[in-house]
């Protein structure tokens, strides 16, 4: 059975926006656009638009059109431990706030297996909207060992996974975790939020082939700006093995 088209364009129109392309108050073209676009008819871009307003994605108004909403922007959790991603992990303009080489007990994250007194790069950038309003901030350790040339690079745009490939540093595993912080002092003042705020950290280790690791970071989103999932395609489900003997 093939896909509905709806749920395709659905798809693509959603990608856009949670992707952070079309900002909130981005006008969503109209049904009569849709037909035109797509080739489809006016029931289908009709239900296109409907399920993308019942999903909280976007606004209608009549008359006015239809709009992105504000606080429609979404993370997919699996990002951040995608390695064929390319720009910097939170998508949207970076300022580097700090970049420098410290003894691993200094850095702001946890690495674990790194003596403390080996030195690592520890770089921490602030994710800003269009407007200018801060929105997450990260922050990423790798031993200095390992990429002694790290903070030479492009550190606005820099994706450290990406990075690892294109130097040849045998990266194997990533794994994220997902934790329940309160906002520091320092977090707080970067994100404009006030300290003691719940938020969620996501902190993600990246292991080497031999097991060592390669790099320890974090993201914390700025509260009530950001909604997480997860989501992977269920569109072709392998069969499950036969068991033998089985009926």
């Amino acid at each position: 059975m093939g896909i509905p088209k709806y749920q395709l364009i659905r798809a693509e129109i959603e990608a856009r926006i949670t992707s952070g392309e079309w900002q909130p108050g981005t006008r969503v073209p109209t049904e009569a656009e849709l037909r035109e676009e797509y080739g489809v008819s006016r029931a289908t871009a009709q239900r296109t638009l409907h399920e993308l307003a019942q999903a909280g994605l976007v606004v209608r108004y009549r008359r006015r059109g239809t709009f992105v909403a504000e606080g429609a922007r979404q993370e997919n959790l699996l990002r951040f431990t995608d390695v064929r991603q390319t720009g910097p992990e939170v998508p949207g303009p970076h300022i580097v706030q700090s970049a420098k080489v410290v003894p691993a007990g200094d850095a702001g994250v946890t690495l674990p297996g790194v003596s403390d007194t080996e030195p690592v790069n520890e770089l921490r950038r602030v994710k800003y909207s269009e407007d200018g309003e801060p929105l997450a901030v990260e922050l990423s350790a790798v031993p200095f060992s390992l990429a002694p040339h790290l903070l030479s690079e492009d550190l606005e745009q820099l994706t450290i996974l990406h990075y690892f490939h294109r130097t040849g540093i045998p990266v194997s595993t990533s794994r994220m975790y997902v934790e329940a912080q309160v906002l520091d002092d320092t977090t707080a003042a970067l994100l404009e939020t006030p300290p003691g705020e719940a938020v969620l950290r996501l902190r993600r280790l990246t292991r080497l082939t031999d097991g060592g690791l390669a790099e320890a970071m974090w993201h914390i989103m700025r509260p009530g700006r950001t909604e997480f999932f997860v989501e992977q395609s269920v569109l072709e489900v392998p069969q499950a093995p036969e068991v033998p003997g089985g009926s």
